[in-house]
């Protein structure tokens, strides 16, 4: 497997995700500490999916997270650039629309969709902004966005123990439990060299989207952004 670096050539982004999708669902559980399936839950709320509203999830992988809003009566159209994610969730979901797309080129129509979201999958685009700007294309005037990302923990002494989590327990449980654990220590580096939560607002912003606002989420692990096109 090729590692991706963090100059995050999508080539070696998109083998990297094809060669974990078997057990990725499973790894991240373990890695969180089952904190995923919180996170999720506050992705729907923030959203607030309608039944009947057109939802994108992008980054969606295996579709963990786009079911939740199918579930809720939305149209969600889970989306990845990985062909082996959509694969491993299109056998486990026949019933979703599960679609190929780069995030800097999506496959859709100007004023598609009524929200757009992304969870932790901002930081893999090759250029963040320009995946937000891609975003906005496809959302009605109106429309809302939620991006969901590790960020950075709030609380001093506690950001410095998250680090070292990340950097040295993290690629060690990743051997373990996932298929290929080389691409954790790629995910551990892309979390420590992204944005904390006023920078990527900032960024959100810098896209065209209006009044960005976050929350963080377990001490600011997670914080979640939303904004309006």
């Amino acid at each position: 497997m090729v590692r991706a670096e963090l100059d995050k050539q999508p080539s070696d982004v998109r083998r990297m995700f094809d060669s974990v999708a078997r057990r990725y669902d499973v790894t991240n559980d373990v890695l969180s500490l089952g904190q995923d399936r919180t996170w999720r839950k506050a992705v729907i709320a923030a959203v607030d999916p309608q039944p009947g509203e057109r939802v994108l999830d992008l980054a969606a992988g295996t579709g963990t997270s786009s079911q939740p809003f199918a579930d809720r009566g939305a149209v969600v159209v889970p989306c990845d650039f990985s062909l082996g994610m959509l694969q491993v969730g299109k056998k486990a979901k026949p019933h979703l629309p599960f679609t190929a797309g780069d995030g800097t080129q999506l496959p859709f129509a100007d004023a598609t969709f009524d929200a757009v979201t992304i969870s932790f999958g901002l930081r893999n685009i090759v250029d963040p902004e320009a995946g937000l700007r891609e975003l906005r294309r496809v959302t009605r005037p109106g429309g809302r966005l939620v991006v969901c990302e590790f960020s950075h923990p709030t609380w001093a002494p506690f950001r410095t123990v998250y680090l070292e989590y990340l950097m040295k327990a993290l690629p060690p449980i990743a051997r373990a439990v996932s298929s290929a654990p080389d691409a954790y220590v790629y995910l551990a580096e892309s979390i420590r060299a992204w944005p904390d939560q006023r920078g990527l607002a900032a960024l959100i912003a810098s896209a065209g989207w209006e009044a960005p606002q976050w929350r963080d989420l377990s001490g600011g692990i997670v914080a979640l952004h939303r904004a309006t096109r």
